[in-house]
């Protein structure tokens, strides 16, 4: 049974869906707003493709340093993220989580269903680590950063959106 094993995270977030999934495919987005308030980031590698990895470091707020490695095993633009996130290639205990990206309106409705290998690593991280917060606060990091790219009349690869000209 795999729903003792998940956290399955949404957040409506008030831009078009096209702009939400680009926030995640480039590194100087992903560093703006990847991961619960008070962490920062540091990249040591990225590459946005199916078996590509991002291999960075995660800086808590009280100055704890986590080790960090996704590796994207699907990727189908701009509806669907799938990737394995551990502290390493070969961590035994990584898990795998599925991005949905669905129109809604004017807004985009994002969902993070995350399944764990064992019901005892989604406890952990429930209890330990606050997944479940951790990954609300990450939504809504997204959300605020997206929201700042279409307040200022651009995307965040510079051009002008649709409809927005002149």
């Amino acid at each position: 049974m795999v729903a003792d094993r998940e956290i399955v995270i949404s957040r409506a977030i008030g831009a078009p869906r096209e702009l939400v999934f680009e926030a995640f495919t480039q590194v100087r987005h992903l560093s703006r707003w990847w991961g619960p308030e008070g962490f920062t980031t540091t990249t040591r590698s990225f590459e946005f493709r199916a078996g590509g990895v991002w291999d960075f470091v995660m800086h808590g707020p009280d100055g704890t340093d986590y080790q960090e490695w996704i590796t994207w095993s699907e990727i189908v633009p701009p509806e669907r993220i799938a990737m394995v996130h551990g502290e390493s290639r070969d961590d035994p205990n990584a898990f795998e989580s599925v991005l949905t990206f669905e129109p809604a309106g004017e807004e985009t409705r994002i969902v993070m269903r995350t399944v764990f290998p064992t019901k005892e690593l989604r406890d952990e991280a429930v209890e330990k680590y606050h997944a479940i917060e951790g990954g609300e606060q990450t939504l809504r990091n997204l959300a605020a950063y997206v929201t700042e790219l279409t307040g200022n009349g651009t995307t965040p690869n510079g051009t002008v959106p649709k409809g927005a000209e002149g």
